[in-house]
């Protein structure tokens, strides 16, 4: 099953920066197992949600021509975990963007306080290497995921 850990875009400045939330709620499924009695959001879907949040600016920097894929997370530090009833802001910044790839900038947030930050690196790839690689398109970057987001024709300015 692929998840979506992010609801929407809140800001979208083209091959620059996007802000985007998830609003966390007791019915997803991941509450019930992490952990039972104190369910919590786990740190490796805040970076998941934030890897969203900056695959779809880095695919968009392309107009989504090729497909973006995590290839490292070098950096990445929680000061908390997330709750149920939180809202999440997911916020990446480009800081390198060249032919093979991208390094982005990001931070996790409730309210006004950062409870994570992450760096992380994306590698471009054809659609045939990707199908050669994982036997299949990958959904985040297929359009489906920037249509359900409403960025699929976002050129500049809030998405």
């Amino acid at each position: 099953m692929r998840w979506l850990w992010i609801d929407r875009f809140t800001e979208f400045q083209p091959r620059k920066s996007a802000t985007a939330v998830k609003s966390l709620s007791l019915a997803e499924d991941h509450f019930a197992d992490h952990f039972p009695g104190y369910p919590v959001m786990p740190a490796s879907l805040m970076i998941e949600g934030l890897a969203q949040t900056g695959g779809i600016l880095v695919g968009q920097a392309n107009d989504f021509k090729e497909n973006v894929i995590l290839a490292k997370v070098p950096k990445a530090k929680f000061t908390r975990e997330a709750f149920p009833g939180e809202q999440l802001t997911y916020r990446a910044d480009i800081i390198d963007l060249r032919d093979e790839g991208a390094l982005i900038s990001g931070t996790v947030s409730v309210g006004e306080e950062r409870i994570g930050e992450a760096e992380i690196f994306f590698a471009h790839v054809t659609a045939e290497q990707s199908k050669q690689l994982f036997g299949a398109t990958n959904f985040v970057f297929d359009g489906n995921l920037k249509d359900i987001l409403g960025i699929g024709t976002v050129t500049s300015g809030a998405a």
